[in-house]
């Protein structure tokens, strides 16, 4: 049998002492914690493990005894071996250093079924945690909880003819406690069937109670862990921490009024509901209210995804508000707003003329084509009309343009999403014409193409059940097919000039639409994606990791395989994929066949955000 011994890189050069740790269930492995100092009293020790327990939830224990002989001190081996009457144990390891000499020796008590010590002693040469010998081999990357069966059957083979055999796999104290292993089981694991690895690094972080003690605390008991020197943590950090608190209240409270105004019965009129709902700085609005919302929850984030999903809301919020005060102080700097107030005026004439050069075409002879002269008149004076409709009111309003961009910049002071968002409702507004022109000839061609292939059917004697959706046969008289060939005549000779009325303003009308896509994209960009976890990933990698990797660290014939457990950080694209924020859906859920089939059909292509499901 492999009995499996993970042991901390800080204890290596303790003072000898108690080992503490755990014994994991259902493996025949123990994790080391920490290194209890002598002198101490052993009631002491025992009280302070049973309180750790309490705080902690992990079955603490004395594992054995770590001895780091200094001069005078050689000959300590009964009096480690009486220690474990004190503190009884099913195993009782005795793990020390020689004098002058970087191995240690490790000695396995068990107690048979009289309850009588028996020593199984193997001498077992360690190679410092590192300190000589060079780095040998890699391992591999393991996941789960298979990671030490390729291990096990390798020292098995090696060493067959030993009884037992011990694995000494050293561990990085701090990395393995602030890290957190994926795939997350959001449920209640099994100590038996739960695997190996997760069950390591569960113990490590879950005992962090008991890394609160350092040589600066006046206690009865010494310890040795990796925050035995001296407590890590900042000032500011916990400065804010004490901010926080009036902060996220203060905040809560004026969402709660801003939430109760947005519920009362003057906004949710059907037509304000409506106009909300189309608008990306309302739904922009909204989305970042409940972020906030969760932001400031006065719940404590307990569990590992709640936390990443509060922190990566707060720094989108706070990069996103950073951005847009960059984009403040831009704007407002040299005068840009009238600079912009005075190019946006004539850009409007310039597009108007090019529209109305553009339907002067169209009235003519486009590439040649012969088109239906009477209906080509009709549509090309009626969208002049409309065009110089919409320039009217452009002039109108120029004298009021810039003092309406100056307030609406100050929009961005909220966050460069809530700026973007605006500037795709002001630019669904000023082409409000386009959409105008791409509506009257959707539907026209629209009427045009299912009237062609109504008619078509009624040549073959077919028609169109409504009840049962579906084509059945049906035989018409005379009159009937006669209308119908009329019909069926005007319909495909009117087709050329319809179709291409289409054609024009539905790629006037594609290309506002991709416009106000990439402004969208943007906006849902900043909104999802995980900035916090992202820069855990490129600068404390350890922080998330998917599995581990070990490294040989010494491989004598003789000795006992010596292994360095090294963190696997999780790839970039798990990262992303499993702490992105969900986010609202910006366009239909529709596939690109199913989009060019509504474009051939001439069904119109609402670009508007959907605010019904929630899409990871």
């Amino acid at each position: 049998m492999v009995l499996k011994i993970f042991f901390p890189q800080c204890c290596n050069k303790a003072d000898s002492g108690l080992l503490v740790g755990r014994w994991i269930p259902g493996q025949n492995s123990a994790v080391v914690l920490a290194v209890i100092h002598y002198p101490f009293i052993p009631g002491q020790v025992k009280q302070y493990i049973h309180q750790m327990r309490g705080q902690s939830g992990v079955d603490l224990t004395v594992l054995g005894s770590w001895s780091m002989p200094k001069e005078g001190q050689e000959g300590m081996e009964s009096f480690l071996r009486d220690l474990s009457t004190i503190f009884p144990q099913g195993q009782w390891l005795q793990l020390s250093r020689e004098m002058g000499k970087i191995g240690f020796r490790c000695h396995v008590l068990t107690r048979d079924p009289n309850g009588k010590l028996i020593q199984q002693e193997n001498e077992l040469k360690e190679d410092g945690g590192g300190e000589k010998g060079g780095e040998g081999k890699k391992g591999g990357t393991k996941r789960g909880g298979g990671e030490k069966k390729g291990e096990q059957n390798k020292v098995e083979g090696e060493e067959g003819g030993e009884k037992d055999k011990v694995i000494f796999i050293h561990y990085e104290q701090r990395k393995v406690m602030l890290s957190q292993l994926h795939p997350i089981d959001n449920g209640v694991p099994d100590p038996q069937t739960e695997s190996q690895l997760p069950q390591v690094f569960g113990t490590v972080c879950q005992s962090e109670p008991l890394f609160f003690l350092d040589k600066y605390d006046d206690g009865p008991v010494k310890m040795t862990h990796w925050q035995s020197e001296g407590r890590e943590g900042s000032i500011i950090v916990e400065l804010m921490k004490q901010a926080s608190t009036p902060v996220c209240l203060l905040t809560t409270w004026i969402l709660t009024l801003w939430t109760s105004l947005c519920s009362s019965r003057i906004l949710n009129v059907r037509p304000m509901r409506f106009i909300s709902s189309k608008l990306s700085t309302c739904v922009q609005l909204s989305y970042r209210t409940e972020h906030l919302q969760t932001v400031c929850s006065p719940t404590r984030a307990t569990a590992h995804n709640h936390f990443m999903r509060k922190a990566n809301i707060f720094v989108s919020f706070f990069v996103d508000v950073s951005l847009g005060l960059l984009l403040v102080s831009w704007m407002y700097r040299e005068n840009r707003i009238g600079k912009l107030a005075n190019t946006l005026v004539p850009a409007a004439d310039y597009v108007a003329k090019e529209l109305e050069e553009l339907l002067q075409w169209l009235m003519g002879a486009p590439a040649g084509l012969k088109m239906n002269r009477a209906l080509d008149q009709v549509l090309g004076r009626f969208f002049l009309y409309h065009i110089h409709l919409w320039i009217s009111y452009i002039h109108l309003m120029s004298p009021f343009v810039e003092m309406i961009l100056w307030y609406v910049g100050l929009s961005a002071c909220l966050g460069l999403t809530f700026a973007l968002s605006l500037l795709s409702d002001i630019t669904a507004l000023l082409t409000f014409h386009i959409y105008c022109f791409y509506v009257y000839g959707a539907r026209l061609y629209c009427m045009t193409v299912y009237g062609l292939s109504s008619l078509w059917r009624l040549f073959r004697g077919k028609k169109w059940n409504v009840l049962r959706q579906r084509v059945d046969s049906c035989s018409y008289d005379l009159d009937q097919l006669f209308i119908g060939t009329l019909l069926f005549t005007i319909l495909l000779f009117l087709l050329p000039t319809t179709a291409l009325y289409y054609l024009v303003f539905t790629l006037l009308r594609l290309v506002v639409v991709m416009f106000q896509g990439v402004l969208h994209l943007s906006v849902d960009f900043i909104n999802s994606f995980p900035l916090f976890a992202m820069g855990l990933r490129l600068f404390r990698s350890y922080r998330l990791a998917e599995g581990v990797k070990f490294r040989v660290l010494c491989e004598e014939p003789g000795t006992p395989l010596h292994l360095m457990m090294d963190i696997n950080p999780l790839k970039v694209s798990s990262v992303v994929q499993t702490y992105r924020t969900p986010t609202y859906s910006c366009y239909p859920k529709d596939s690109w066949l199913a989009l060019c089939k509504k474009l051939f059909l001439g069904e119109l292509i609402y670009p508007w955000r959907h605010k019904t499901t929630k899409i990871d």
